[in-house]
Formats: C-alpha cells, structure tokens, sequence
C-alpha cells in the first residue's frame, strides 16, 4: 500500500481534529448540567446561571488556551429544534409596502396595478419583486413614467422628472436593500436582547426573507409580538454625566440602608419584588468575579473606598457601583458626556432593579431616565454603557420620533476622510429639531430604538432646517447601521411570519430519545451481520471502519458548526447502511481474487484496485444528490444533506484505507485472514439466472405497476402537506385517548370549516391541519388562530375550561407549523428544479463516465420508474396506514435519496457489465450481461438487506414524525434494488441492440 505513512498521519489528525471539537460539546454539557441542578426546576434561575457564566474561563485546552463559557457554548454541536424544542421563524420584509411608502401611497392607478400584478407574478416566478413590479408597470402603460410618482420631497434629489424608469428603479432598490437590511438589524438586535441561548438569524438567498431559530423558547406570542412590531426610533435629549452622578452616590447609600435592613430582619419584604429581583443578581454572581469588579477592587484601593479590606466589604459598602462601574477616570474625574456608567450584561437586571425601587426611584429627579445602549462597549458583548435621558414633554414621549425623518444616509465630511451620516427632517421635524440642538449645544441627543439607544452624538450648534450630520462616527459601518436605523422611521419595512415551526420540549426529548435508539439498534445489527456474513477477520475490520466512520461523521458535524437535526440522525443512520456498500465491493472483489488462485496479498492489494471504480462511481452519484438536497433544500433537509454528504466521504475513506491499514497490519503480524464465513461462503455463489430472458416479465410487473401508480394519482391523488399547499399544523396531545372525528367536529365552528385531524403516532395524540386565515398577515393572527384551537378543544371537552393559552402552548400542544402561500409556491418550485436537476446531472456524469448514453437513459429511466411507484404507493395508501404520508418537503428528501441509492445500485452493475463486455469482447451482449448481473447479485443482497435493516430500524424506532420519510425510503430501496436489475440494464441492452440493428440496416 502506497503512502501507507501520509493515510496514517492523516487519520490520526483527523481523529485529533475530531476529538478537539467534541470536547466543547462535552463540556458545554457538563456546565449545562451544573445549571439545571442549580436552578431546580426554574428555567428563568437555569438561564441567568449560563449568563453568568458567559465570560467565566471554563475549559483550559492541555494549558494551551483557556475558552470562556461563551467560547465553548459557539463551538459545541449544536441540536436542531426538532430535538431540543423552540421556535422557527421564517419573516418576509415586504418590498411592496417599501416601495408604496417611497411613493407617499400613491393614487396613481397604474403604480397601483402594477404593484399588485406583481405580487400575483411573485408565486410563479423566480425574478424579485421590484423586477416584477419594474415590468408589469412598463406593460400596462409603456408611456408612463415612474419618476412622477417617485419625485417626492424625499428623493427629489435623486429623482427628477427627467429620471428615466431604469434610473428610478436603480433608487427605489438601492432603498430597499438598505430597509431590508436594516429591518434584519433590529430583528438581530431585538432578539440579542431577548435572552435566548444560541439564536441563529440570517438573511436568506432571497434578500427579503429572515431566518430566525431560537432554541428552547417558551413564550411564542411574546416572540411573534417581538418579530413583527414596527421599529420604534425616537431622540431624546440627555443629562450630563456630572449632573447624574451626585443622585448616583445617593442612590447607592440608600441602597445600602435597605440592604441592611434586610439582613438584619429577613421576614420584612423590600417593596415591589426588589428582594427577589437582588436575590436572583447576588446568584448570578456567585463563584470567581468579573474583571470589572476586580478593576473596581483595584480603584477603591487608590481612592474613595481605601480602608475596605476586600471585595466583600466593598460591596457591602458600594453595592450600587459594585455592579455599575461609574463613568470615571482612574484620577476620579467624571468623563463628559450622557453614560453614566457600565455594567456587565449579566448585571444590567440587577442595576434596573436597583434603580426601580420606589426609595431610590424618588432621590431622582422626575424627568431622568435610564436606557442601556444597544452596541457593546466590548466586541465580546459583556459590558453595555448606561445613558441618562432627559424627559421634556408632559406626557413623558419622545420630544421627536422617526415619523419625522425623510432620508438618512452614510457619507463622508468635507475633507471626505471621516464617515458621517448625513439627515434630513420634514418641517414640523426641523422646527422640533432646531429647538432641540439650541438648547443643548455642547451636550448629547441620544438616538433611540426600540428602547436602547443606538448613538448619542453631540450638538455643536443650532441646526436649522431639518438637515443635519451625525459625527464622531468610529466606522463606515456603524455609519450605514446608524443611517439605515434612521431611515425605518419614515420608510417602514413590515416583517410578516410566512413560515413557522414550533416544537415542544416534551417533543424534542421524544425525538431525541427514539432517534437515538434507531441509531443504536441499527447501529448494533449493521455491526452484527457484517461479523457474521464476513467472519471475524473482515468483518470486525468493516466494524473498526464503520466506528471510525461515525465518530469522524460527528467531529466533522462539530467543527462545521452544524446543526443535528432529526432527518440529520436519519441522515447519518443511512450513511451507516449505505457506508457497508464500499467494504462489501472490496471483500466480493478480494474473494473473487482469491477463487482464481492468488495470494492473501496480493488477492488485496487487487481487490482494492478492481473495487474503485464501482465505489468510485456508486457514492459519486449519491454524493450528486446530495449536493442537489443541500442547495435547494432548507432546515432540516439541508440538515440531512449535509450528513449524508460528509457520511459519503467519510465512509470512503474508511471503508478504503481504514481498512486497508488494518489488513497490512494483519498481514505484517503473520495472521490469517478470512473474507467469508463457513455459513455465508456459498450464498449466491456461482448462480446462473438468466436475466435478459425474464425481462419481458420484468416490463410487465413494472408496467403494471405505473398504471396503478398513474391511476391512483388520477384519481385519489397526493395528500399534499403544508409545505406544498400552505396552512398550520398543529401536534396536540391530551390525556386521553380521542376521536378523530369528534375533535374535527369540535373544532369546525371555530375555523369556519372542517380541518383535517390525524391520529399522529399514539391514539391520544392528534395532528390538526387548516388554513384558516393563512392569507392574513396582520401581527396577531398566529395568536389568534391558536387561541381559537385553544377555544374549540375547550368546547369539545378534550381540555379544561380553566387551561389558560400560555398552559396549553406549554402543556398540550406538542408543536405547531405555520407555511404561508407565498413560501409554499417556492418549496414547489425549489423542490421540482431539485428532481429534475439531479436526475439531468446523473445522466450527464453516466454519459460521461461511460460514454454511453444507453446506460445513462437505462439509468434515468429506472429512476423515474422508481420516483413514479414512490408516488403511486403513497397516494393508493394515503390514509389507509396508521401514519402520515404527506407529500411535503422530507418527501422530496427521500425521493432524492431514493434516486441517490438507486442511482448507485445502478452503477456498480453498469460498471461491472462494462468490465465483462471488456474482457470477453466476442461472447454475446447478453451472456456478459447476465454474467456481470450474477457476480454482482451478493454485493447487492449484502447493501440492500443492512440499508433496509437500518431504514426499518428508523421506521419503528426513530418516532412518528420521520415515519412517512422512512417509510419512503423503505418502499425507494426496494423498487430501486429491483429496478437497478430488471429496469435499467434491460432497457440499457434492447437500446443498444435496437440502435445496432438500425446501423447493420443502414449498411446494407
């Protein structure tokens, strides 16, 4: 074996590599648990335990770095919501309402048709909507010009009336772009605030469209309020630091006398829940202190706390600046300007409740406040500013809110070296403004939104006229965020949830708890049949292989910062089905060298050879389809792609050289090695079927089979999911049993018609589908759609009158999904380019591979044979099995698959026949061909029973939400094992023939 030395070193990095990314996830478990002990049972005390823990150094890697809890909980694997439960959330910025904003909502009737020609184009087509509005405006009235509908006071200076349509759509998306990003901003920051462990935002291949996850959350309506609410940007005028800090050392004495007296007398309650609020701060800080407080240590020691022993009296002393450091110099002096102080963000809670107490509420003045900024003063986002507001109107608002603003942009100052943002104010905003910067120049305006304050920039003088510049900017980037804020209040970008999934804790331990026991059982007879179909020898060496496999599966997982999902674990199961594939190749191989008379070794090293080029061509294809899965899929389907994808290289390389290392090693000992059992040495061995005789027979069975497949997708059709036709679902589970049709009666007067209820997995849990509503977008609906299930099952008697919403999300309802009209167009869309992609990329890599296209059509007729009889079952058995056979988007997954598995069953005979046909170029086609397909018939026995073992492990173990997918995959290895022999060699030999008899015509 050639670079044995190179294959070793590599494996055993990888291996390290591996190892080095799993530890995060193992001490991030350990801390977790730490944190759950602490809190019993409290998950708001088991939350504010892990923050505490965020800058604490938890793990020294072998001395060499140490990682801070917040280090680790970035680098651990990461569990999808289907098992750890949480919200989903898929937002749509709408362009349309931007864009009619820009427009002052104008009355122009053809603006007004275009706008709503495109959203109707929108379903249908692949272009962006201000593209599809650009060309229905020019269709209903090609002499109408959009610069008169968009020259408004706003744009006027970069829209004239001699703007052409191309120039002014260039604008109109330039600000779209910029309110799409910025309506992601606020999203991110909005949920950075909402105190959820690992949130994932991102902004999707389509620019207008959000993703958010948040793992373990439990209030669903407080996160929709959240998500969907407009920006709220206000000005507010500010206090001089200096004028703050006097009330601050009050406040702080005050503090310490109701402290004190609550040590001393236990049984007195400081007012308004100040006590437990303390309680829970002092918890938080338990264990080894923040360097903040150990630079406040420090400080005392030089100056105003000097005689304080140490840090505990220093608190006793200060508990107010214990945990807000005040805005000083290490001289005392106060700096300039509205911060007041820092705090680290686990204490922020502690300080708010500190200034909320009524005692220490009235040292203030009444028309100061307090607001944290947005922006960290760190990049590790562990210290945040506090700024002390100024109120000076007399209902307590804003002096000036964003309505007022008409542009906002990033620019450069005079010497165009320093980034700035330039703004620009309506009239009644100007006349507010030129007050507001009179009267506090040489001091700060704070900008506000959503009630943190984003820049507080200082006046430098009276601005009149509403057009003014933001200075003291650190970069081009905080610029653009800063101007892009500014502009939300004048041109709006609504986000509304188009998609939805919410899963239940109660759920996810269920996923996790059957998907691992799939995984473990077919883990376990996988192992087991490769010991007793191979012996020990080679079969513990495949086993060795496969343990490699999977632990190079999940380190890899680990270091790409993927996310386990449940499909994920089927993902990686089937890997384990389809991983066994490359070491039987070998060992049939290796057996067929060893029949003609070699030596062990030399039997290996050619058995190794031979093997390549089916392994080669056979995980290629499946490699093609997964690749396919990842780009069109998204969520839990990218999620089982992206397994399937490493599970295929890495069972390459483990098959192939893990293998072979051990053989070598094997063989350096002097042992002897067995690649058959006493038991299993004869099975197929040596068979003689005629195929090619029978494949008359074949076309029939196959025939009769679409016919029903056409007839019943005819007649009965698809029981289509969410997914494809739009709606919710929702998993609620009761106490007791129930009857379908009594809870679809219970709940029809509620949605105004009957939905569709399904017993889903045990008889006391059902799975509600309707699309009451789904084309209201307005911000309350999903709370309202889910108060009225809540109502129409209190009705019906199956829960409590006294439940309350909150009792029901938590309690009953096991998980819900939500797919808007809009979305399931495109995953129709998306999954149709997905079949038909891959089927063309397959054909195109045969043809090449072989350089024949009579085995690429062979091989994409079986498949289209194979996807055709998937279909036909599901829609002939649709409600008649006790479980979902939805056609929805892990269908799509599993038709893939099932194209990726056949497609390789496929190749490994095409590849074996072009072998044949190579060495006996004089016998007949069809003797090479029934040759090649018996020589292969024990390697596709030995792949298709584990792949189907394994799937049905999935099937009865892996729970009822995955049944549907595995159950197609069940159905996909079958008729794919049959196809890949009776299907497209067949049709591969009658082309081939039928085309030489056309060419030996033509010569005569």
């Amino acid at each position: 074996m050639q670079n044995k030395g190179a294959i070793l070193s590599f494996a055993i990095l990888l291996a390290a590599v591996c190892l080095y990314q799993l530890s995060f996830t193992w001490k991030s478990q350990q801390i977790k648990k730490d944190a759950v002990e602490y809190a019993q049972g409290n998950p708001d005390l088991e939350y504010q335990y892990l923050d505490s823990m965020a800058g604490e150094v938890v793990y020294n890697f072998l001395g060499l770095k140490k990682f801070t809890y917040k280090d680790v909980r970035e680098l651990e694997m990461n569990l999808g919501l289907d098992l750890k439960g949480g919200m989903n959330v898929t937002l749509q910025v709408e362009v349309k309402d931007i864009i009619r904003a820009m427009s002052n909502n104008s009355s122009d009737e053809t603006f007004n048709r275009a706008l709503a020609l495109a959203s109707e184009r929108q379903k249908n087509s692949q272009e962006d909507y201000l593209t599809l509005f650009g060309n229905a405006f020019e269709e209903l009235d090609p002499n109408a010009k959009l610069a008169s509908i968009f020259n408004t006071l706003e744009l006027r200076d970069r829209v004239t009336f001699n703007s052409t349509n191309a120039e002014v759509l260039s604008v109109i998306r330039k600000e779209t772009d910029a309110a799409i990003s910025n309506a992601f901003n606020i999203i991110r920051t909005r949920i950075d605030r909402f105190g959820v462990a690992q949130p994932n935002i991102q902004q999707l291949q389509n620019r207008s469209r959000i993703l958010v996850e948040l793992p373990g959350v439990k209030d669903q309506n407080r996160v929709r309020t959240l998500l969907q609410g407009t920006a709220n940007l206000e000005f507010w005028e500010t206090y001089e630091n200096s004028e703050v800090y006097p009330y601050l050392m009050q406040a702080n004495e005050k503090i310490r006398e109701l402290e004190a007296v609550a040590t001393e007398s236990a049984s007195k309650e400081v007012t308004e829940g100040a006590t437990a609020e303390t309680e829970k701060a002092e918890a938080d800080t338990a264990g080894e202190e923040s360097s903040l407080l150990a630079e406040m240590e420090a400080e005392a020691e030089t100056d105003t706390t000097a005689g304080i022993d140490n840090l505990a009296d220093f608190k006793n002393q200060y508990p107010l600046f214990a945990v807000l450091n005040p805005s000083t110099d290490q001289t005392g002096q106060l700096f300039p300007g509205p911060s007041v102080g820092i705090a680290a963000a686990k204490d922020t809670s502690k300080v708010g409740a500190y200034l909320r107490m009524p005692q220490v509420r009235n040292l203030f003045p009444r028309d100061m406040i307090f607001k944290w900024t947005a922006k960290s003063v760190d990049e590790a986002g562990m210290y945040y500013r506090l700024i002390a507001l100024k109120v000076t109107t007399r209902d307590g608002k804003a002096p000036l809110d964003g309505d007022v603003i008409t542009d906002a942009r990033q620019d450069y100052d005079q010497r165009g070296t320093t980034p700035e943002v330039s703004m620009q104010m309506n009239a009644e905003g100007a006349k507010i403004w030129q007050r507001m910067t009179k009267e506090n120049i040489n001091k700060s305006i704070a900008i506000v939104l959503d009630g943190y304050v984003r820049s507080f920039p200082t006046v430098n003088g009276e601005i009149p006229g509403g057009r003014s510049s933001i200075t003291g900017l650190e970069s081009v980037e905080e610029a653009k965020d800063l101007a892009n804020v500014l502009k939300s209040g004048k041109m709006p970008a609504p986000a509304h949830i188009i998609q939805e999934e919410i899963v239940g804790p109660s759920l996810g331990r269920e996923a996790i708890r059957s998907g691992f026991i799939s995984f473990a059982i077919a883990f376990v007879l996988v192992l087991a049949y490769m010991l007793f179909f191979y012996s020990k020898n080679a079969g513990l060496a495949a086993n060795i292989a496969l343990l490699a496999n999977m632990f190079f599966i999940i380190g890899i997982l680990a270091s790409l910062g993927a996310v386990l999902t449940l499909p994920g674990i089927a993902g990686i199961v089937l890997t384990i089905g389809m991983s066994v594939d490359a070491n039987v190749l070998i060992y049939e191989r290796v057996q067929e060298e060893l029949r003609s008379g070699k030596g062990v070794k030399l039997a290996i090293t050619d058995g190794y050879k031979n093997a390549y080029s089916a392994i080669i061509d056979g995980q290629v294809t499946t490699l093609l389809t997964g690749i396919v899965l990842y780009l069109f899929g998204s969520g839990p389907i990218k999620g089982f792609a992206t397994t399937l994808i490493i599970g295929i290289l890495t069972s390459l390389f483990s098959a192939i050289f893990i293998t072979r290392l051990i053989f070598e090693g094997y063989l350096k000992r002097g042992g002897r090695i067995l690649f058959t059992s006493t038991m299993t040495d004869s099975w197929l061995r040596n068979t003689k079927i005629k195929f090619l005789e029978k494949r008359k027979i074949a076309y029939i069975i196959s025939g009769a089979l679409i016919v029903l497949s056409i007839g019943s997708l005819a007649t009965r059709g698809l029981n289509y999911g969410i997914d494809f036709k739009g709606g919710r679902t929702y998993v609620v589970k009761f106490d007791e049993p129930v009857q379908v049709a009594d809870v679809q009666a219970s709940l029809t007067d509620v949605f105004e018609s009957a939905p569709e209820v399904k017993i889903f997995g045990e008889n006391n849990t059902v799975k509600i589908t309707t699309d009451y509503r789904i084309d209201d977008n307005t911000e309350d609906v999903d709370n309202e759609v889910e108060a009225l299930l809540m109502k129409g099952l209190q009705d019906g008697g199956f829960i409590g009158q006294d439940v309350t919403l909150q009792q029901f999300t938590d309690v009953y309802q096991q998980s819900s999904q939500k797919v808007g009209p809009t979305i399931s167009d495109d995953i129709r869309k998306d999954s149709g380019i997905a079949i038909g992609f891959s089927l063309i990329i397959i054909f195109l890599y045969i043809l090449v591979r072989f350089r024949n296209w009579q085995f690429g059509l062979g091989a994409v007729a079986a498949l289209a044979h194979d996807s055709l009889i998937v279909l036909g079952i599901f829609s002939m058995l649709h409600g008649l099995l006790p479980f979902s056979l939805e056609i929805d988007q892990a269908f799509i997954a599993a038709i893939l698959t099932v194209v990726g598995y056949s497609i390789n069953d496929t190749v490994v005979v095409f590849d074996r026949i072009r072998e044949v046909l190579g060495l006996h170029p004089k016998r007949r086609v069809e003797d090479n061909t029934d040759e090649a397909l018996n020589s292969t018939l024990r390697r596709t026995f030995s792949t298709s029973l584990s792949t189907f073992v394994v799937l049905l492990a999935i099937f009865l173990f892996g729970g009822a939400s995955i049944r549907g997918f595995t159950f197609a995959l069940l159905v996909g290895v079958v008729v794919g094992t049959y196809s890949s022999i009776f299907v497209a060699t067949p049709i591969a030999y009658d082309t081939r023939n039928r085309i030489a008899k056309v060419v030996a015509k033509r010569k005569k």
